[in-house]
């Protein structure tokens, strides 16, 4: 297996995620990869172990801030690509030139955080490759669409009702279309995909 970090790019961009806590891991990989699903997330518990890899490959690092403050030296150097994760969203918690994520928070504002630094840190995704060819297909029909972003601006569906002008059995209907179509079934999962193909600034969630 070949595992020159060139190589490794064009096939699909890799993000690290170490911690070690491994059930941290688990959720913010499922997370990253809804989020991402271009990309290809590798875990390790400790620094050494990412290290004994080969560290210069991944796109980002997602550091358990234990892990930052004892290697500050290496995180330094590739602070650009570092996100640090931290269990308070208080500005006097979080390291002094790094970008942070507070992973203490319930998924829909985690989501919500990831989509903020993938948007703003990336210049709205003109910096990472493109989505497959699958994932870039309109799915959905302009109605739909018009639905799915007021769904994840938090509308009910009363209020949706109104602000399109048609009934609420329409509402539940298309809302009931969109999660077949895209075979979801969260909130969390909707805005990522709202997101990521422009059909709702991540200013107005």
């Amino acid at each position: 297996m070949n595992n020159h970090p060139e190589m490794k790019m064009k096939e699909r961009p890799r993000i690290a995620i170490v911690d070690p806590n491994t059930l941290a891991i688990l959720g913010l990989k499922q997370i990253l990869q809804n989020v991402l699903p271009i990309i290809q997330v590798d875990t390790f518990n400790s620094f050494n172990e990412l290290t004994n890899g080969n560290p210069e490959a991944y796109f980002h690092y997602f550091v358990a801030t234990n892990i930052v403050i004892e290697n500050r030296n290496f995180f330094l150097d590739h602070k650009n690509k570092t996100i640090v994760l931290t269990a308070s969203v208080e500005p006097s918690s979080q390291m002094a030139g790094f970008n942070s994520l507070c992973i203490n928070v319930p998924e829909e504002q985690l989501v919500r955080s990831i989509l903020q630094l993938e948007q703003y840190a990336h210049a709205h995704g003109r910096n990472l490759p493109p989505l497959p060819h699958a994932l870039q297909m309109k799915i959905l029909s302009d109605r739909e669409i018009e639905v799915l972003a007021l769904i994840v601006q938090g509308l009910i569906n009363k209020e949706i009702a109104d602000r399109l002008n048609i009934g609420i059995t329409t509402v539940i209907t298309h809302r009931k279309n969109i999660m077949d179509k895209l075979g979801m079934k969260s909130v969390s999962a909707l805005t990522i995909y709202a997101v990521m193909h422009g059909y709702v600034d991540i200013s107005k969630i």
